[in-house]
């Protein structure tokens, strides 16, 4: 953010790299996310029992499956944008426009198909794949920042500075032509609402690994209901404050798409810890599980030397 007679001017939004092209800081954002999912997601597998050659190509057919989703979704509760050029919706993607909703509903029908193809446990693929989410919500709402996008209505500076919002955020957040909520514009200080969003993705994902580390009675794969419950509480209440929801008509009542998945996220991750918990389907601690790899690894080890040592002396 510079200063130019007085007007805030915002950051950039990429890195040019010819005439033609120009990398863009969200795109970066996202593929930032995506490898620091993989490789913490990888970490997680290791402990549980599945190798990372089962999961590489699951993870990176998945991811591509997640962006088209995310895409396709986004695309389709704002076709009016893109009904007159419809290649703009391939070629603008760097702009931004990616729904979180459509890459959830990816992951959830490949995760079971790669699940069959591989012969692998589920419950224990889900864990990977509901931290990695947020992971890549954490990187990607970054992208918002530098897009300027996804943000609420206007507000002052004072307040943003009197919530802590740190100072190179409120800088960004002075907006030339940000959407109000009515769907005229304005130039202001808006809610930088990405940010909120992601605090709260990052205390969900500290809060999944301490639990899932410290209580017995954490099951493997839970994570897919905490996950639905936590998101699905937060984006909500942040969803009040955006100026640029998706929307869609119920019965010739206009509301917020994104608020309507969030109360059916958290119903039915409600509903799946209740049910999982109360009727003891699978309870496999996580704790537990990890413990048992380790004893299967060293047990693993020392027969593997006592091999060697058996060739040696003979």
């Amino acid at each position: 953010m510079s200063l130019l007679n007085n007007t805030l001017l915002a950051l950039p939004r990429g890195i040019p790299i010819t005439d033609d092209f120009t990398l863009a800081f969200y795109s970066l954002c996202i593929l930032t996310g995506i490898i620091v999912a993989y490789f913490y997601g990888m970490k997680v597998y290791k402990s549980i029992g599945i190798s990372e050659d089962d999961m590489f190509w699951g993870v990176v057919i998945g991811v591509a499956l997640g962006i088209l989703g995310a895409r396709l979704y986004y695309v389709a509760f704002e076709w009016e944008r893109y009904r007159d050029n419809p290649i703009t919706a391939i070629t603008h993607i760097t702009r931004g426009g990616l729904a979180i909703h459509g890459g959830i509903i990816a992951a959830a029908i490949w995760a079971p198909i790669w699940c069959k193809i591989k012969k692998l446990s589920l419950l224990r693929v889900i864990e990977g794949v509901a931290v990695g989410l947020l992971i890549g919500q954490i990187f990607g709402r970054w992208g918002n920042f530098f897009n300027q996008e996804a943000h609420g209505g206007m507000v002052s500076r004072e307040f943003l500075e009197a919530i802590w919002v740190p100072k190179f955020i409120i800088d960004n957040m002075y907006i030339s032509w940000g959407q109000m909520g009515d769907g005229t514009y304005a130039t202001g200080y808006f809610h930088p609402t990405f940010y909120y969003e992601m605090l709260w993705n990052l205390a969900g994902l500290f809060l999944i690994i301490m639990i899932r580390k410290t209580w017995k009675k954490y099951w493997i794969g839970d994570s897919l209901a905490y996950y639905l419950i936590w998101y699905g509480f937060g984006r909500f209440f942040v969803e009040m404050l955006r100026t640029d929801p998706l929307r869609t008509t119920i019965f010739g009542i206009e509301l917020k798409q994104a608020q309507l998945i969030s109360i059916a996220m958290f119903i039915i991750g409600v509903v799946l810890l209740v049910l999982r918990h109360s009727l003891k389907y699978k309870p496999q601690s996580f704790m537990e599980i990890v413990e048992e790899e380790k004893q299967k690894k060293l047990v693993k080890e020392l027969e593997i030397t006592v091999e060697e040592v058996t060739e040696e002396m003979l």
